[in-house]
This record gives structure tokens, C-alpha cells and sequence, in this order.
């Protein structure tokens, strides 16, 4: 596998990570109260920090040809 298409499927689990960041935001917002609503706000904000460190390792790692 070449170095471009790990970088698209390094890329691909940042996204996710994001992606599953807002939904579980939104559900510990909307839809859950008290220590549920803050044990889920824990994860929804570590998978936004771990997509987000993806997604910059990506971004500044360059252009792979």
C-alpha cells in the first residue's frame, strides 16, 4: 500500500472521529441529563480532539506524489 492511500484512510478515521464528536455533542445536549449527559460530553470531546490531531497530522505531513 502506498504512502497516499494510508494517508486517505488515516484521513477517513479523523473524519469519523469527527463525525461521531458532533453526534455524540448533540445527543449529550439535547437528549441526556445529569452524569450520562457528562460521561458522554467526555468522549464526544476526546474523539474531537483526536480527530482534530488526525486531521492536522494530515493536513501539515505534505504532499506524499
Amino acid at each position: 500500500m502506498s504512502q497516499s492511500m494510508l494517508n486517505m484512510y488515516i484521513s477517513f478515521a479523523g473524519m469519523a472521529f469527527l463525525l461521531v464528536a458532533i453526534g455524540l455533542i448533540l445527543l449529550a445536549r439535547y437528549k441526556l441529563t445529569g452524569w450520562l449527559a457528562g460521561i458522554i460530553s467526555f468522549f464526544a470531546y476526546i474523539a474531537l480532539i483526536l480527530g482534530s490531531l488526525i486531521i492536522l497530522y494530515i493536513v501539515f505531513s505534505g504532499p506524499t506524489g
